[in-house]
């Protein structure tokens, strides 16, 4: 026990120190020098340029989104506006454009047979599989009315019935949308807004290619180019993302902090399902009779749903980024170094010449041999003589 206690203590107060070994072989000098060159050309190419490790960005964008719509449409005659066919009026970064209303007149509070046929009966055994069921247009009551067919529910009557046939409002595809943005980066205290003053936005209309920056869009431009079937989304609504993206470089300067404009159908992952496809939603207008009875008119509408989503990034010139990236690039170029040891101590045929030129013990006992004046032995050394002639490098040649 004492030995090894020892032993180990002996293996805890060593010092290493580098030894130079300079070897004379080709094939290991081009690998050296091919993987520095493959690092610095890494840091160079992806990391300063491509990456721009130099600079420091802000992602914590702080954003404000207005929108408005414009243009008419005729739903069932009715010459729709905008008050009529946008939900909800405030203007707000997500809003829908309704392309087909079905309308349930003069609800009441009361007893009515249900018109969706999954609760047609024959006995009232046949309702009351369905008490409590949610997917009613009341509350089932068990009962079953064989005069239709159905099971009676109790709740405002009559009973929607949304299978009727509505034709939907073609004319949305001609409306625009234009979108008013404005957005700051508080590392930096920089504001923008997404229209430069050299458009007027009363007089443009998007185009990816020739007019990029105008932020007025057409619905249809916008359909077009996610390739959406219109005559679908109109019958079923939808959801659609009015992606602005804001990539600022700031050593170019502010003025070039500019939005890039892409579209995206939110709701694709749901097209092959079998339920909540599209997007609709019921909302009601409540009155009075002379006697103070409350009735109601039930709209359900279907919708097309547009979410403008604000994303942003800014860069800007940092001493600490590029001092830590710098710092990063000159260590691993010693990998070149790591990666020859390798292939010297372990694939080339004089391994074992370079582990005993590189690997070398020196006891104590060597230590103070060599100070002892011993003519002839290399590892004398003479007091008063402050010059060396030996550089600490050995030299090996390597048949490649």
């Amino acid at each position: 026990m004492a030995s090894l206690g020892w032993s180990c203590m002996t293996s805890f107060l060593t010092y290493e120190t580098n030894k130079s070994v300079v070897v004379k072989s080709w094939s290991v000098g081009i690998i050296n020098r091919l993987v520095q060159l493959m690092i610095i050309s890494y840091f160079v190419g992806y990391v300063f340029i491509y990456e721009r490790a130099y600079q420091e960005e802000d992602t914590a964008i702080k954003s404000s989104v207005i929108t408005k719509v414009k243009g008419f449409g005729k739903l069932e005659n009715n010459v729709m506006d905008v008050a009529d066919y946008i939900y909800p009026p405030q203007g707000e970064g997500v809003f829908s454009i309704v392309t087909k209303i079905i309308t349930t007149h003069n609800q009441f509070q009361g007893i009515c047979p249900e018109t969706d046929g999954k609760f047609k009966c024959s006995r009232n055994a046949e309702c009351t599989k369905h008490l409590n069921s949610v997917l009613a247009n009341g509350i089932i009551t068990g009962v079953c009315n064989t005069s239709v067919g159905s099971c009676e529910i109790e709740g405002w009557c009559p009973a929607e019935d949304d299978s009727v046939k509505i034709k939907p409002m073609a004319e949305f595809v001609n409306f625009t949308i234009y979108i008013k943005n404005s957005i700051r980066f508080p590392l930096y205290d920089v504001t923008r807004g997404n229209f430069p003053s050299t458009i007027d936005p009363k007089k443009c209309i998007h185009d990816r290619i020739s007019n990029s920056l105008c932020p007025v869009f057409r619905v249809g431009d916008i359909l077009n180019e996610i390739t959406q079937n219109v005559t679908d989304l109109a019958e079923k609504g939808g959801e659609i993302g009015v992606n602005i993206e804001w990539r600022c470089n700031l050593d170019q300067g502010v003025d070039l902090c500019l939005p890039k404009y892409s579209f995206i159908k939110l709701d694709t992952p749901f097209e092959k399902s079998n339920i909540s496809k599209g997007y609709n939603f019921r909302f009601a207008k409540y009155y009075k009779t002379a006697d103070g009875t409350e009735f109601r008119t039930l709209h359900k509408a279907y919708a097309v749903r547009f979410e403008v989503i604000v994303t942003g990034m800014a860069r800007k010139f940092s001493l600490v980024p590029t001092v830590i990236n710098v710092m990063a690039a000159l260590t691993s170029i010693g990998m070149g170094t790591v990666l020859c040891d390798i292939i010297l101590l372990n694939c080339l045929k004089g391994a074992q010449q370079y582990k005993e030129k590189k690997f070398e013990e020196v006891s104590e006992a060597q230590i103070l041999a060599s100070l002892t004046p011993s003519p002839g032995s290399q590892l004398s050394v003479r007091r008063g003589n402050n010059s060396y002639s030996d550089s600490g490098a050995i030299s090996i040649s390597t048949n490649n």
